[in-house]
């Protein structure tokens, strides 16, 4: 993508952007950090890394991964390309771009909490120079950018767009998803001034192949809420239609594969445990807490949230009613709860429905067995297995699959266990003993 900068606009910013000697320092190593730092590397931009966990800091230094997804061995590599992890944030002086890859959760209260942007900015702050380009990446409420981030660096005296560069691109990962990778996948950007873009563009280019310029940062940001609105919104509709097809004895898995064959206007969504992960159970209610000050209601974000959160009870619900047909009560049986990320094949239990269906299982006095191949449960408070054995799937009333990992074996799941309920559509026959949640 060739990217051109008007004469006014051009700095010792753009020329460093453009140089093949830019350093970018990348704030927060976890899942958009890292890859965003591989990527980087590769097209022979030098890379440092802001944490401040320094365990976490420590294992990549070592060329070890923190992540299920990423190997060693790309660590390592990263490491030969001169990337170090620091928490000294001291060195950020020595950056020409720093990309904020930061949490931003909700409370409690779906009130949205940017102390983890707060905190990376003002230790920041102390470090910046003038010509520093600042990009955030993290999902947050239309405005965080030019409310939040750019009143702290007027106060230090640099003028945006000026003496420094602020855009707004907000990540695209989808970890585990090996058909999409960072330089692939398209990267909207917007920039807090025209300057601002101009540069944020020039930097972006250097290693993702495609550039969506909006027209402010504020746009970007709705943009990510957006995305991931409409994705809990349609998970939230697919799961109440499972709720309903259940009771009318319909296959859910079979309406939307038929579904699906339509080749327009319909895109398929399944239905699962709950929703989980950093983005669709939260980046949602960032938008409607912002509209609560405007007085706007956001009627189809709040019903998807509550459809959302109530499947772990129906999970939970239908695992108690599968045993009652066996003259089985929940108290006291032996429950297997295979799979505990939030999704297939990474190790990721931020905000996992797993977790709320065994939670709620053990509440009603079972005996829940976690399985995973890829994590074990923060809190344990039963037996945790890697894989189940033969005998171990004999030797459990039920067992719930609640994250259908690739490494799981199903026809021993489906040979040796008493009794299946299948929340992600693994198991299509034997009705006898396979049960839909």
């Amino acid at each position: 993508m060739t990217i051109t900068l008007s004469p006014k606009d051009m700095s010792a910013a753009a020329d460093r952007v453009l140089s093949t000697a830019t350093h970018v320092g990348v704030i927060g190593l976890g899942y958009v950090g890292i890859p965003l730092a591989l990527r980087m590397a590769e097209t022979g931009l030098r890379v440092t890394g802001f944490d401040v966990s320094d365990t976490r800091n420590a294992a990549l230094n070592a060329g070890r991964s923190p992540l299920h997804h990423i190997g060693h061995d790309r660590i390592a590599h990263l490491c030969t390309q001169g990337f170090v992890a620091r928490a000294d944030f001291a060195f950020a002086t020595e950056c020409d771009a720093l990309i904020i890859c930061v949490p931003t959760p909700v409370d409690a209260s779906r009130v949205p909490d940017l102390s983890f942007v707060e905190a990376a900015i003002d230790a920041l702050l102390p470090h910046l120079r003038q010509g520093h380009i600042i990009a955030l990446e993290s999902t947050t409420w239309p405005g965080t950018t030019d409310e939040v981030i750019v009143p702290k660096l007027e106060a230090k005296g640099l003028t945006v767009g000026k003496d420094i560069f602020v855009v707004y691109s907000p990540e695209r990962e989808d970890p585990g998803n090996k058909a999409f990778e960072t330089r692939t996948i398209p990267k909207v950007i917007g920039g807090v001034t025209p300057a601002c873009l101009e540069v944020g563009q020039a930097l972006y280019a250097r290693f993702i192949d495609e550039l969506v310029p909006v027209s402010s940062a504020k746009a970007a940001e709705m943009v990510k809420l957006l995305e991931n609105i409409h994705r809990a919104v349609n998970i939230g509709l697919v799961n109440e239609i499972k709720i309903v097809s259940e009771r009318l004895g319909l296959d859910i898995f079979e309406v939307v594969d038929a579904a699906a064959t339509k080749p327009f206007g319909f895109r398929a969504y399944y239905p699962g445990p709950g929703i989980g992960g950093h983005c669709i159970p939260v980046d949602p209610f960032y938008l409607s807490w912002k509209a609560k000050q405007f007085g706007t209601p956001t009627r189809f974000i709040d019903l998807a949230g509550d459809v959302n959160q109530g499947m772990p009870t129906f999970v939970a619900d239908r695992v108690a009613d599968v045993l009652n047909r066996r003259g089985k009560a929940v108290r006291g049986a032996k429950i297997l709860a295979l799979g505990l990320a939030y999704k297939p094949d990474v190790d990721d239990l931020r905000e996992s429905p797993s977790l709320e269906v065994i939670e709620i299982l053990r509440g009603r006095g079972a005996e829940v067995t976690t399985c995973d191949p890829l994590c074990t449960p923060t809190h344990r408070a039963g037996a945790h297995l890697a894989l189940p054995t033969p005998a171990d799937l004999s030797g459990h009333d039920v067992a719930v699959l609640l994250t259908d990992h690739s490494a799981f074996n199903y026809d021993a799941i489906s040979t040796h266990t008493p009794l299946i309920v299948d929340t992600r559509g693994r198991f299509r026959e034997d009705g006898a003993r396979h049960f839909r949640a």
